[in-house]
């Protein structure tokens, strides 16, 4: 009875439909595993490519691993360019030489059906496997898979093999999944590329910028900065700890007062403030708010502009018209004394001459002292029009001393009369300098002046200024040096760097404007001098006029 229902099962085929059922499962789950190999593949891949890969890269990097998933013995990408293709990366790389496919060329079918295609390449004299040379064994069997981009074709994935007929429909999927793949990728790299390369503009744009610029988040956390520093700020910026706003900027440990940025968060608006540094430095600081999609406060940009050199110019300017004015004054002075002054000179200088052979002796002295106050009246009358034309004397070889003398011919008595002793120490061997003189003396008074009121304050001691005038030698320069030496109450270290910045003062409102230092050291530099500061606090100040000495006016 077995062998007779074994024979009826072979003669109704029920033993053989089980055979194939199995043979068919075993070729499906062959098939869903070589799928997932293909896929695994296709992953790893994806996670390979970088954004930073050049095309070159990618296609070097997938050609290594496609063999897992299907055979290939080449890999090349062509790109739409200008209505050609052409082949822009290939592997191996010296498989084929890089160039356009022409247009009666097989592989452009897939570029028009939009679909993977394969081939054989042999059919095709105008394939690329046609001109391979430094490799023997043709390839027989060839896969175009087109590349989109917003459905649109801009390119053919082709995949190559010396086996016949080795791309079906499973592995033409494969490829045009793969295609798609390196497509995004490469629009990717493409984007990161033009991100890059718009961030690196934006950067050096940012650090291009000469004026400081500072991005602050709400918390007062410094979160950019274009490192253009301050001078004097650079190394409290660098040596903060804290990378809140007030430790770096201004060395705090806690928000300012009447701190901008909370304004601005409760505001919204932008808010300007002006800061003098503990350097000396004059700078006028604008925060602008910084909002996120939601019209929500992010961070507040902070952009400084160091405006010093910009007040000490408008101090000049200042300085200039007050002298104009002064000077306008002086003429018209110096026009309506004259006349007087000659008479009264003249008239003196004739009665003397009456009088000479007698023996009134008293009335002769007193003709000689008007004579002597009238010739000096002239003299400061003089010196005070010259002193304020400082635009109309050009630089020429002056003698420091006489300068100096000129000035205290006009200032002495003013200082004589606060009880202040003026004591004068010239070296007469002093060699001339190349300069201009009223502003010379424009430097010399200011100093005068500020010792002047340095003194005021002083009781108990006796109150003296020294002026003197000595040559330096420094290696092969030589330098003139005219300095004002106090005893009067000093300046504080800490303000030291300060004198010279505009509008600076420790004057009451009626006594100073803080322009003649400032001034001053405009015309120092302007002359390629310097001005030298030595203060002690309670003790008193010297001011040195340090200017160079010209080998030629010797």
């Amino acid at each position: 009875m077995k062998n007779r229902g074994k024979l009826l099962e072979q003669l109704t085929g029920v033993d053989s439909s089980k055979l194939n059922y199995y043979v068919e499962l075993k070729k499906r789950n062959q098939d869903v595993l070589k799928q997932n190999s293909r896929l695994e593949i296709l992953q790893q891949l994806t996670r390979d490519i970088n954004i930073d890969m050049s095309i070159g890269d990618i296609i070097e990097r997938a050609f290594r691993k496609l063999p897992e998933a299907l055979p290939c013995d080449f890999l090349a990408l062509a790109k739409l360019t200008e209505g050609k293709l052409k082949l822009i990366a290939v592997a191996p790389r010296d498989f084929t030489d890089l160039g356009y496919i022409p247009k009666q060329s097989i592989l452009w079918n897939a570029f028009r059906d939009k679909g993977a295609t394969s081939y054989n390449p042999m059919l095709d004299p105008l394939c690329l496997a046609q001109v391979t040379k430094k490799h023997v064994e043709p390839l027989r069997s060839l896969a175009a898979a087109p590349l989109f981009e917003r459905s649109s074709v801009t390119g053919l994935l082709l995949l190559g093999s010396t086996i016949d007929a080795a791309y079906a429909r499973a592995e033409l999927n494969f490829a045009q999944h793969l295609a798609d793949q390196l497509a995004i990728s490469m629009q990717n790299a493409r984007l990161y590329k033009q991100v890059s390369r718009a961030k690196k503009e934006w950067e050096a744009t940012f650090r291009a910028v000469t004026d400081p610029i500072f991005l602050i988040d709400t918390d007062y956390n410094v979160l950019l900065h274009n490192g253009q520093l301050p001078p004097g700020m650079s190394d409290a910026f660098n040596q903060a700890i804290s990378n809140k706003c007030f430790a770096k900027l201004r060395g705090g440990t806690e928000p300012c007062q009447n701190c901008p940025i909370q304004e601005i968060k409760e505001t919204g608006k932008p808010v300007f403030q002006q800061w003098n540094t503990p350097e000396g430095e004059f700078l006028e600081l604008s925060y602008y708010p910084v909002f996120n999609e939601d019209k929500q406060l992010a961070a507040v940009t902070i952009i400084m502009k160091d405006v010093t050199k910009k007040l000490k110019m408008e101090a000049q300017l200042v300085q200039s018209a007050k002298m104009v004015a002064l000077g306008v004054m002086a003429a018209g002075v110096a026009h309506e004394l004259n006349s007087p002054m000659t008479v009264i000179i003249g008239t003196a200088q004739m009665l003397a001459r009456d009088l000479q052979g007698e023996e009134d002796s008293e009335h002769v002295e007193a003709l000689s002292d008007i004579i002597n106050c009238g010739l000096r009246c002239k003299r400061i009358i003089q010196n005070l029009l010259t002193f304020s034309r400082q635009d109309q004397a050009p630089f020429s070889p002056v003698d420091l001393n006489a300068e100096a003398e000129r000035v205290l011919d006009m200032i002495q008595y003013q200082i004589n009369r606060s009880q202040i002793a003026i004591f004068e120490h010239f070296d007469r061997d002093l060699p001339r300098i190349n300069a201009n003189g009223p502003q010379i003396q424009q430097v010399l008074t200011n100093f005068l002046i500020n010792a002047r009121d340095a003194l005021t304050e002083v009781d108990g001691k006796e109150k003296v200024i020294e002026v003197a005038t000595s040559l330096r030698v420094e290696g092969n320069q030589r330098w003139a040096v005219l300095s004002v030496s106090d005893n009067g109450i000093g300046i504080a270290p800490e303000n030291v760097s300060k004198i010279f910045t505009p509008f600076y003062t420790s004057k009451e409102a009626s006594k100073g404007t803080g322009l003649g230092l400032s001034v001053s050291l405009g015309i120092a530099e302007s002359h390629h001098g310097n001005i030298e500061v030595e203060s002690t606090l309670g003790q008193g100040s010297r001011f040195s006029l340090v200017l160079p000495v010209d080998e030629r006016n010797d």
